[in-house]
C-alpha cells in the first residue's frame, strides 16, 4: 500500500513540475496561416455538400411516405455549388507607392 501511495505521489509531482517546462509554440509563417483558412474553407464546404446530401434525401422519404390525398411540401435545398477557395486580403492587387516627381538638374557650367 505504501509503494502505491509513493508512486502516485511521485508521479503527481513529476507532473507539476514538468508543466513548467512546456514551452508556447511560435507563431504560424503566412504561408500555414493560408493552409490553415484554405483547409477550413474546404471543410465548410464540405459541411455545406453534405447538409444539401440530406436535405434531398429527407425530401425523397417524405415524398415516398406521403398520404396519396394529402400534398407535402418540403422545404427547397439550397446547392452549394463548387468550392471557390477563399481570397486573402494580401492576394488583392496593391497599389504601387507613389513617387515624388523628380526633376533632373541641368548640368553646371564648368568653371574656368
Amino acid at each position: 500500500m505504501k509503494k502505491i501511495i509513493l508512486l502516485t505521489l511521485s508521479g503527481l509531482v513529476v507532473a507539476c513540475l514538468s508543466s513548467g517546462v512546456m514551452a508556447k509554440l511560435p507563431d504560424l509563417t503566412p504561408e500555414a496561416k493560408e493552409a490553415a483558412e484554405l483547409a477550413k474553407a474546404k471543410a465548410a464546404h464540405g459541411d455545406k455538400k453534405a447538409a444539401f446530401a440530406l436535405c434531398n434525401a429527407q425530401n425523397k422519404v417524405a415524398r415516398a411516405y406521403a398520404v396519396k390525398d394529402k400534398v407535402v411540401t418540403t422545404p427547397e435545398c439550397a446547392d452549394p455549388g463548387e468550392f471557390k477557395p477563399p481570397v486573402a486580403a494580401d492576394a488583392a492587387p496593391k497599389k504601387p507607392p507613389e513617387v515624388a516627381a523628380v526633376t533632373p538638374k541641368a548640368p553646371e557650367a564648368p568653371k574656368k
